[in-house]
């Protein structure tokens, strides 16, 4: 039984995922599938609409032979994976010194009003989920944001506005 159940968390990972992972796993020594761990999650979050279940990371575990305790331990330590339904647009704002100073405690209001959501909470219509991260590497350009993988600097209230009316 646990050889049918072990086959069908493989299953849960695309074609399309499996190629792209294949493609990080190529990039280290045979011996070592387990270094493409941090992309393989990318990937299979991404083919799963933003957010990581237990099954696909178990799945990951499978394809690159770990044991599933190290793959939930890359996945809970790092911020950019999920564990529950994000919103179509991830919004993440750093709350770290360098933004704080700059004024992120403004970003955060001025996003808790406009999208009517606090940290760890999606919209009522799926467009976007509100996440506080550390630091994203911006600190010349605080306050910052990331909206899924593109970075705004320097926000203002009516910039922030005009990046969120130009989503889908």
């Amino acid at each position: 039984m646990s050889q049918h159940k072990s086959q069908s968390k493989l299953n849960l990972i695309s074609d399309e995922s499996r190629a792209e992972i294949d493609l990080n796993i190529a990039k280290y020594p045979a011996d070592r599938r387990d270094s493409a761990c941090m992309p393989a999650l990318r990937i299979v979050q991404d083919q799963n609409g933003g957010w990581l279940t237990d099954d696909l990371m178990d799945a990951v575990a499978q394809y690159l032979d770990m044991p599933p305790i190290a793959v939930y331990e890359v996945a809970t330590f790092y911020s950019m994976y999920e564990h529950k339904p994000v919103g179509r647009n991830k919004v993440c704002v750093c709350t770290n010194i360098s933004c704080l100073l700059r004024g992120s405690d403004d970003v955060v209001k001025h996003l808790n009003e406009k999208l009517g959501i606090k940290f760890g909470e999606v919209t009522e219509d799926g467009k976007f989920s509100l996440k506080e991260v550390e630091c994203l590497g911006a600190c010349a350009g605080a306050p910052m944001m990331a909206v899924d993988r593109d970075y705004y600097e320097n926000l203002t209230p009516e910039k922030i506005d005009a990046i969120l009316d130009s989503l889908e």
